[in-house]
């Protein structure tokens, strides 16, 4: 995402102390690329996102990027990624971020590519505590999906992304008057315009789990207007008529973290990684 008028950036530019190298992806909010730190040398995942185009004065629209980096930045959790600085150059934002090996969930949401029960349950947990630790920090991520937990199987590693965009996402939103997060995996609370809490996250973790033990989401419409009723009034599919295989427990589990009413959800992340992980089946 770039700047009215601004050219996309090209490998070889200088962002702040980072040299840009290659483009890793692209979503509806920013661009990553493979960065180096000039003075140290180390290799980076640069997050670029615009700072125009959100209805504020420019200086506002700094200030908020800049408070809402920092907030991420404290957040130091094996399984979160590490932000490593942030700043602003040219009207665009940049996160620089640790560089991680491997690729996001997202590929394993297809009834073809499904994972093992119990690695979904043990990375379910995993997340869980970097919940945990995000809420303890008074920090809500606001948009956990399958494809913002970045994997890498050969060091076992699970961490959740985009802390540091989810807030501003959601102000931008409010600014426009346009829904910038993922509605598929938005509590119903959240979808009713309530603000974003801890129970909405266990509700985003409920969503991605299903996704990745039945290859769908829990609720699909052929519009917008009729997925979003369904999220808000009817009640999630059973998993174990979509996968008899599945022990009740997972699939009751599962049920709980998509309760449409806040308080009926887990409450605490620790708990509930405490929860799953007692579900794991004897090694």
């Amino acid at each position: 995402m770039t700047a009215p008028g601004r050219a996309p950036a090209a490998a070889g530019e200088q962002i702040g102390p980072y040299r840009l190298l290659r483009r890793l992806g692209q979503g509806s909010l920013a661009t990553v690329y493979l960065a180096v730190d000039d003075a140290s040398g180390q290799p980076v995942a640069l997050k670029l996102l615009s700072l125009a185009g959100a209805g504020d004065a420019p200086h506002e629209a700094r200030q908020r990027f800049l408070a809402e980096a920092e907030l991420a930045r404290r957040l130091r959790h094996p399984d979160i990624i590490t932000i490593l600085a942030a700043g602003e150059s040219g009207g665009r934002g940049w996160l620089a971020m640790e560089l991680m090996a491997g690729g996001d969930l997202g590929r394993y949401t297809l009834p073809a590519r499904l994972l093992p029960e119990a690695l979904v349950l043990g990375i379910g947990a995993r997340l869980a505590r970097a919940l945990a630790h995000a809420h303890r920090q008074g920090v809500v991520h606001r948009d956990l999906k399958p494809s913002n937990v970045l994997v890498d199987w050969p060091s076992s590693s699970v961490k959740l992304a985009d802390f540091g965009l989810a807030r501003l996402a959601d102000a931008q939103g409010t600014r426009t008057g346009l829904m910038l997060g993922s509605p598929v995996y938005m509590a119903p609370e959240q979808l009713a315009g309530a603000a974003p809490t801890p129970a909405s996250d266990f509700y985003a973790l409920g969503v991605t789990l299903f996704q990745l033990l039945a290859g769908r989401l829990p609720f699909e419409g052929g519009s917008m207007g009729e997925l979003l009723r369904a999220a808000a009034s009817a009640a999630p599919p059973d998993l174990q008529t979509l996968r008899p295989e599945l022990p009740a427990t997972v699939a009751a589990a599962v049920a709980a973290l998509l309760s449409k009413q806040p308080a009926a959800r887990p409450q605490a992340g620790d708990a509930l990684a405490d929860a799953l992980q007692a579900l794991l089946p004897p090694p």
